[in-house]
């Protein structure tokens, strides 16, 4: 099932051991903590993407775990140039791609992250060390928005989904390392007009361990 509960309590594990990811400023000023959250935000356009494909092909070839890559409300434009941006650089092997399109239906898009996330901890309970890619998040959020808006619930701040901080919660929740194995994630979250107090990033920066603002 993609539904699951998070590991109990006694079989997490935190190290504190830093992930270098060959990005020399990223590496300096906010170094990524291995088996933590890391979120890249930013408004449209300032490389959220572009970044996270470089972290892909820098840490899968230095590093010995898999790469999942989930694409949540994915354009087909985007999803085809990532797929040949892996292949000629020769990581494709080592990373699972899992799209949920932009012209699917909201269950699609909302179920697609807990997918991913399922092939991840599967990953990760065989004991090997996954690099979690997830992108949008906050595409996840509008799908929570619509599926929230066809079931009839009064909507709540800035006509977000008045169940955000459960749906968020239960994502991130189970994105945690226990002592078989670890998942670090990097996690692309849009910034509606640039207004880092808006309810889907400020609910999701609650969860993470390093943030990282592109403008």
């Amino acid at each position: 099932s993609i539904h699951r509960d998070p590991p109990s309590l006694k079989n997490q594990i935190y190290k504190s051991s830093i992930l270098e990811t060959g990005i020399k400023v990223i590496d300096l000023l906010c170094p990524f903590l291995k088996g933590g959250k890391i979120g890249l935000f930013g408004g449209a356009g300032v490389g959220k993407t572009v970044n996270m494909m470089e972290l892909i092909r820098n840490i899968a070839i230095e590093h010995k775990g898999c790469a999942v890559f989930i694409g949540v409300g994915e354009r087909t434009r985007e999803g085809n140039d990532f797929y040949h941006e892996m292949k000629e650089s020769n990581v494709l092997d080592k990373v699972s791609l899992i799209y949920g399109q932009m012209n699917e239906p909201s269950g699609n898009r909302l179920r697609v992250a807990l997918t991913g996330l399922s092939i991840a901890e599967e990953f990760r309970d065989m004991g090997r060390d996954v690099l979690l890619f997830i992108d949008n998040i906050y595409r996840f959020t509008l799908a929570g928005t619509e599926i929230s808006a066809l079931l009839g619930r009064m909507p709540s701040a800035v006509g977000y989904q008045p169940t955000l901080a459960e749906e968020m919660g239960k994502l991130q929740e189970r994105i945690t390392s226990t002592q078989i194995g670890s998942i670090t994630s990097v996690q692309a979250i849009y910034i509606p007009a640039d207004d880092l107090t808006d309810p889907s990033p400020s609910t999701t920066f609650t969860h993470l361990d390093s943030t990282i603002v592109l403008s």
